[in-house]
């Protein structure tokens, strides 16, 4: 019977609820009645089940979302998502990432950057009970590793029929686990990408706003072997056919349209405490705000606009500045809102629901002062640790640290090793070594790594590390100019700039590397015992929390299921769907967005000068009023991006975004300036999500790329 009520509970609190929620498929069904009155067509349980349409036609490239479009493998994704592959095929003289790029047939499609995969998932499998066997009485690193040699005995087990990429994710900060198995296309080639002008329209200065013209797609293909398994790339390969793709919906979708997306959100943070969401806001996101403005004026001091340096770091600056408008958002909305005093306020009802009770005392009582004890644990050396991870984005000293790495994990037995660095792992690895090719300038490197390391020799003594300060010749006194000179020498003498180097490095030994006079090699050889002391540290404050948190999200599951509130977990790349409608918003007093934009906006914005230069062709298009089949009478025009109020986040790019019979009707590639903060919690008033139209994105390609080779590929609906 109690069952029975709380079920009935969560499907009424589901009626009345906004559209806030990454629901994990198995989820749905239970929310079957809401969606239909919402315009779901389609029946709820299909979404439930990953190997059947429309969730089998959604895929995984690893960071973004993309689907299927086409019986012949043709995928369809953001162009910020294909940005890197563009990138990779891009040189000063001929430069796709300006001019665009089309595939009229199979030969003339172009590898994508080293290591690009697409991930088909075919089944989730709740492993909570085998994770957590035989572990709960440790503490600590020991129930770190302990969980981590159960996740990889699951994976290796998974893995064993070939062509599989599988991976276990924690839920509710460990409370669950899920085994995730994906089929791992390794073929994946370039086929479209309209030209910069219209697939990054906009740049920067437009990013997570809205108004917004941006035609943020492109196109790949997934191949695979004669046999019709993952292979290796090959010019014998042949196009993949998946099990199901999507329909291209010509009609679209109107104001007030019900909406869904099925994809793969990075990472929210929406069960943090009060105590983390203050850190975060007050002095990580600042930080990080700074030092990433502060890496792209270091780029683009040190490589001119159009040089083949630039073009090598376009990638990175694109990422770099998504982010710093990111963050800048993020401070701005939380200096403006109640977050840290709502989350006070949960804390504290959650603290006096556990005490209202004693079985939940005896349960939860001590949960909530040893969380806030280990997060203020993990701040400790936070300036360090923040600028440590900037040196990160450097290539000569990650490189050399990786190699160095797996030289000593190659010493162990394979389930020994690191995540990373075991033999499954060792195609990423080689290709993450070819792709620097296309990534990395050395004067650009250097100029990265002089800055951070300049910052971090202003930290106090007692907060740096004596091998890190000793390899670079960081004494008490800071001298710019001697750390300059030696950065010079270790560039200059340095090989691991060239591929074929240090693929070489892959195979040698940690004696090897212990004779090497590489200045690089000899830097990661010499910090490699204090690098190993920080990580045993920090998986020891990890397995601390790991076994606090899941205590913590079990009290806000149980506190909320009684209330009858349904519970999604925090998005950590895993499948999810969520819904909602298409909407315009109100950012301000006085002010309403309306939720579509017209082809006459690109002409309004348009000043000839990057990044508001549309192509020249595409406004004599539009200033003849050419709209062919794609015009829309309710906006006297064909429709560009449009608002929904879906709960999306960063990985969700390229995600498609369906309607109710679940055709392909735009593709979410963005959130307005407001609701960047939805990460840490969602405002019914202010999140939207961006999606381009499809009628846009089959407009260019019909008039402006003549992509009909595609078009005619396509099951499109008229």
């Amino acid at each position: 019977m109690k069952t029975w009520l709380l079920t009935a509970a969560i499907a009424a609190s589901f009626a009345a609820q906004a559209d806030e929620g990454m629901w994990q498929p198995h989820q749905l069904p239970a929310m079957a009645d809401m969606l239909k009155q919402k315009g779901l067509e389609i029946d709820a349980k299909s979404i439930s089940k990953l190997t059947e349409f429309p969730m089998n036609a959604v895929i995984s490239l690893g960071g973004c979302t993309a689907s299927f479009v086409s019986p012949k493998g043709l995928v369809v994704t953001n162009h910020h998502c294909a940005y890197g592959s563009i990138q990779y095929n891009s040189t000063a003289e001929k430069n796709l990432l300006k001019e665009g790029f089309l595939a009229k047939t199979y030969q003339d499609e172009l590898p994508a950057t080293p290591g690009s995969r697409v991930y088909v998932t075919e089944a989730v499998t709740d492993v909570t009970a085998q994770i957590k066997q035989d572990q709960m009485a440790k503490t600590g690193h020991d129930f770190y590793k302990g969980i981590e040699q159960q996740e990889k005995a699951l994976v290796a087990e998974c893995e064993k029929e070939d062509g599989y990429r599988c991976q276990v994710y924690s839920f509710h900060g460990g409370l669950e686990y899920y085994l995730v198995k994906q089929l791992e296309i390794r073929d994946v080639r370039l086929t479209y990408n309209p030209a910069g002008s219209v697939g990054k329209y906009g740049g920067d200065i437009d990013n997570w706003m809205w108004p917004r013209h941006t035609g943020d797609f492109s196109f790949y293909r997934a191949y695979v072997g004669k046999d019709g398994k993952p292979a290796d790339f090959h010019e014998d390969n042949i196009p993949y056919e998946p099990k199901s793709f999507l329909k291209v919906s010509a009609k679209g979708v109107s104001d007030g349209d019900f909406v869904m997306v099925a994809g793969y959100p990075g990472r929210t943070n929406r069960y943090r405490t009060a105590n983390e969401v203050a850190n975060q806001f007050e002095n990580a996101y600042p930080e990080g705000k700074m030092l990433r403005e502060r890496m792209i004026e270091i780029i683009k001091q040190t490589a001119k606009e159009g040089s083949d340096e630039r073009i090598k770091y376009e990638s990175l600056i694109a990422g770099l500045a998504n982010y710093a408008k990111n963050f800048t958002s993020m401070i701005e909305f939380y200096g403006k809102s109640t977050m840290l005093n709502d989350r006070k306020k949960v804390e504290s009802d959650l603290a006096n629901w556990i005490n209202a009770d004693k079985q939940r005392q005896a349960q939860y009582g001590e949960t909530i002062a040893a969380l806030d004890a280990l997060v203020a644990k993990s701040q400790q050396h936070q300036a360090r640790d923040i600028l440590l991870g900037y040196i990160g984005y450097t290539t000569m000293v990650t490189t050399a640290s990786d190699l160095y790495r797996l030289a000593n994990e190659k010493t162990l037995p394979d389930m020994q090793r690191e995540p990373g660095y075991q033999d499954r792992d060792m195609t990423r690895f080689k290709s993450s070594m070819e792709r620097i090719d296309r990534r990395y300038a050395p004067s650009v490197d250097k100029a990265l790594l002089l800055d951070m390391l300049s910052r971090y020799a202003q930290l106090p003594k007692d907060q740096r590390l004596p091998a890190l300060d000793k390899a670079f010749a960081i004494g008490n006194k800071f001298d710019a100019k001697k750390l300059s000179k030696t950065l010079d020498k270790m560039y200059a003498k340095t090989q691991l700039g060239d591929q074929a180097t240090r693929l070489a490095w892959m195979e040698k030994s940690v004696a090897d590397f212990k004779k090497s006079n590489d200045p690089f090699i000899q830097f990661a050889v010499n910090t490699y015992d204090e690098s190993m002391k920080l990580e045993q540290e920090k998986k020891q404050l990890a397995g601390d929390l790991m076994k606090v948190r899941p205590q913590f999200m079990d009290a806000i599951i149980a506190f909320n299921h009684e209330q009858g509130k349904p519970v999604y977990a925090d998005a950590n790349s895993s499948l999810r769907v969520t819904f909602g409608n298409v909407k315009g918003y109100s950012p301000q007093d006085g002010l309403v967005a309306v939720p579509f934009t017209r082809l006459e906006g690109i002409l309004a914005k348009d000043t000839g000068v990057d990044p508001f230069d549309a192509p020249a062709k595409q406004l004599e298009l539009i200033k003849q009023k050419q709209y062919g089949d794609y015009y829309v009478k309710a906006i006297d025009s064909v429709p560009v991006n449009f608002l929904s109020t879906l709960d999306t986040t960063g990985g969700n790019s390229g995600s498609p975004t369906l309607n109710g019979r679940a055709e392909l009707v735009g593709l979410l590639f963005d959130g307005v300036y407001e609701s960047i903060i939805g990460d840490w919690g969602y405002d019914d008033n202010s999140n939207r999500s961006i999606q381009v139209d499809s009628r846009y994105m089959l407009w260019v390609m019909e008039h402006l790329d003549h992509a009909d080779n595609l078009l005619a590929e396509m099951e499109i609906v008229k």
